[in-house]
């Protein structure tokens, strides 16, 4: 049975030689399409790294923002320009005994609502 096929005869080919053919074909095919495959993923990643890299320099310069805006020598420039207000005097500074009689000499500020009511 295996001694036919190796020769039994399709329009002049043995068929063992056809089947190598397709099984040939079959595997060319086959890596070619792997191949294109992974060259659309490494697009894909080549395209994902660039981002990651453009992300992290947006990064830098916002954490570099981020620190000039919250510069103190700034922030206390523009809230004496703009708002008026100034660093406190060491003069009305309490210490940790004063807190007691500060809070029984003035009575708490009552707190907003917002409903209307008193």
């Amino acid at each position: 049975m295996i001694a036919g096929l190796f020769k039994r005869r399709v329009r002049g080919f043995r068929l063992v030689d056809l089947v190598a053919l397709g099984l040939l074909l079959a595997l060319a095919f086959t890596v070619y399409g792997f191949k294109t495959f992974a060259g659309r993923e490494s697009n894909d990643i080549a395209t994902v790294q660039r981002q990651i890299v453009a992300e992290q320099k947006r990064l830098r310069m916002l954490r570099a923002e981020i620190a000039h805006l919250e510069d103190p020598q700034r922030l206390s420039r523009l809230s004496s320009e703009y708002l008026g207000l100034k660093p406190v005097a060491a003069k009305r500074e309490a210490t940790v005994e004063a807190l007691a009689e500060i809070a029984a000499a003035k009575p708490p500020a009552p707190a907003a609502t917002g409903t209307g009511q008193p």
